[in-house]
C-alpha cells in the first residue's frame, strides 16, 4: 500500500481527526461517482460523529488518508447525510459485485477496492482485489485472488448487488447498535437480505437496537422457526414489544415454537399495558437468596448474557428464585458488593428503602422514581409482594425519547 493509495475496506471504523489531532468521528463508507470515461472519482466519506449522527465529508476537506486514520481540515458539515443519485457507496454497494476480466479469463467478485490520489490531487478508484469462483468441489475451497486495475475489468450489468456475506464481513467488528444504524442506511430489500444472513444471536442483538418498523420488516420475512429461535435469544421485554406489533395469528404461531418458559414470559408481558411497569419490565433480573454470598452474586453478574443495566443490582427474594419469585426482600447494588468480602451474606446488605412498584404503575411515576433515587433498575412486584420483573432505565428511555430518536437531526437536508 503506497502513501497515496488506500484499500477502502481497511478504512471502515478508522478514526477521523481534525488538524489538532482531536478525534471527530469514524469512517463508515467512501462514496464515488462514475464518469463517462476512466475510473470512478471519490466524492467524499460517510462518517459517524457524536450521537451516532452520520454526516458527509467532501473529499476536498480530507487532507490525508492512511490506514488507521483520516485527517480533515476541521470543517465538518453537521447536516445529515443523504446519498445523491449518481453516488455509490463502496463498502455497502460495490464490495461483492461481479466483474468480467477484459482479457477473457473469466469472472470474479470484488473483495476490496483501492482509491489513489492522481496528479490532479483527485482520489480515484485504481486497483481491485478480486476473487475468482472456486473450482474445487470441496466446501472448504476458495477461488484464487488477484490484483487488477479498474480498466482491466468490466462490471456486469445486473440487478444483482453485493453479497450479504461480504457486507457482514466488512461490519463484523461493529457493536449491535452500530450495525443496526448501518442496516438502516441500506435500501429495504438489502437491509432484509443482510439481516437474514446474520447468525441468530447477532440478529437478536441487532433487532433490540432497531426501531419498530424495521424490526417488523425483518421478522415478517423470516420463517416461523427462525423467528422463534431469534426471539428466544432476545430480552423478553424487547421480544414482547416486537410480538405486540405482529399479526395475532403470526405471533401465536411463533410463540408455539419457542422455548416454553420464554414464551410464557413473553405472553405475560404482552398482557400488560405498553406504558406500565408490567409492559416495560424484563423478567430475567439477577435474583439470589438472602443466604447467597457476595461471591455467588458476583458470579451471576459476570455472565455474558446479563445486560449492563441488569448487572447493576441483585434482587433478593424468598424461594423460588425465578420470576414469579417468592416474597421480595430487597436489593443489593453492585457498588455495595464491591465493598464487602466474598463470604458476606446478601441478607445483611439489603437496601430496603427503594419501594417496589406494581405492574400497573405508569411510566410517568417510574421515570421520576428512577431519577429521584439515582437508580438503574426498579423492582416490580405483584399483590403478594412477589418479584415478577424489573424495569431498567434503558427501557424507560426507549419510551420517553421520540420514535425517530435514532435518526432525527436538527437539519434534514442534503449535503452540499
Amino acid at each position: 500500500m503506497s502513501a497515496n493509495r488506500v484499500f477502502v475496506a481497511r478504512l471502515a471504523g478508522c478514526g477521523v481527526f481534525d488538524p489538532l489531532g482531536d478525534r471527530v468521528g469514524k469512517v463508515i463508507d467512501v462514496l464515488v461517482a462514475y464518469r463517462n470515461s476512466g475510473a470512478p472519482r471519490t466524492t467524499g466519506m460517510l462518517i459517524e460523529i457524536t450521537g451516532r449522527r452520520r454526516v458527509f465529508v467532501p473529499i476536498a476537506r480530507v487532507t490525508s488518508i492512511a490506514p488507521g486514520q483520516v485527517i480533515t481540515n476541521g470543517l465538518i458539515d453537521l447536516r445529515r447525510f443523504t446519498q445523491r443519485g449518481q453516488e455509490v457507496r463502496i463498502i455497502a454497494e460495490m464490495l461483492g459485485r461481479k466483474v468480467s476480466l477484459k482479457d477473457g479469463s473469466g469472472q470474479a467478485s470484488i473483495e476490496d477496492l483501492a482509491i489513489e490520489q492522481n496528479a490532479q490531487k483527485d482520489w480515484v478508484v485504481s486497483d481491485l482485489f478480486i476473487r475468482r469462483p472456486k473450482t474445487s468441489a470441496t466446501p472448504f475451497g476458495k477461488g484464487t485472488t488477484l490484483f487488477v486495475e479498474w480498466n482491466d475489468v468490466t462490471e456486469q450489468q445486473s440487478e444483482e448487488s453485493q453479497s450479504a456475506e461480504q457486507l457482514i464481513a466488512t461490519y463484523s467488528d461493529m457493536l449491535p447498535a452500530d450495525l443496526a444504524s448501518a442496516l438502516m442506511d441500506l435500501p429495504e430489500d438489502r437491509m432484509i437480505e443482510v439481516a437474514e444472513e446474520l447468525d441468530d444471536e447477532r440478529l437478536a442483538d441487532v433487532l433490540e437496537e432497531l426501531p419498530e418498523e424495521e424490526q417488523i420488516e425483518i421478522v415478517q420475512d423470516l420463517d416461523d422457526e427462525r423467528a422463534a429461535e431469534v426471539l428466544d435469544l432476545m430480552q423478553p421485554d424487547d421480544a414482547a414489544d416486537l410480538m405486540m406489533n405482529l399479526p395475532e395469528d403470526r405471533a401465536e404461531a411463533i410463540l408455539e415454537l419457542m422455548d416454553e418458559e420464554e414464551a410464557d414470559d413473553i405472553r405475560r408481558l404482552m398482557s400488560f399495558g405498553e406504558f406500565t411497569a408490567g409492559g416495560l419490565m424484563t423478567t430475567e433480573p439477577v435474583i439470589c437468596s438472602a443466604d447467597a454470598t457476595v461471591a455467588e452474586a458476583m458470579a451471576l453478574i459476570r455472565r455474558k448474557e446479563v445486560a449492563p443495566a441488569l448487572a447493576a443490582s441483585v434482587f433478593v427474594t424468598l424461594p423460588p428464585h425465578e420470576t414469579t419469585t417468592g416474597r421480595y426482600l430487597g436489593m443489593v447494588h453492585f457498588q455495595k458488593l464491591l465493598r464487602y468480602p466474598p463470604h458476606e451474606r446478601l441478607g445483611s446488605l439489603l437496601d430496603t428503602d427503594v419501594e417496589p412498584v406494581s405492574a400497573e404503575t405508569h411510566i410517568s411515576k417510574i421515570h421520576r422514581t428512577l431519577a429521584n433515587y439515582n437508580l438503574v433498575a426498579l423492582p416490580v412486584v405483584d399483590k403478594e409482594n412477589k418479584l415478577i420483573g424489573v424495569v431498567t432505565v434503558d427501557d424507560v428511555l426507549d419510551h420517553l425519547l421520540p420514535e425517530d430518536w435514532r435518526t432525527e437531526d436538527e437539519s434534514e437536508v442534503n449535503h452540499g
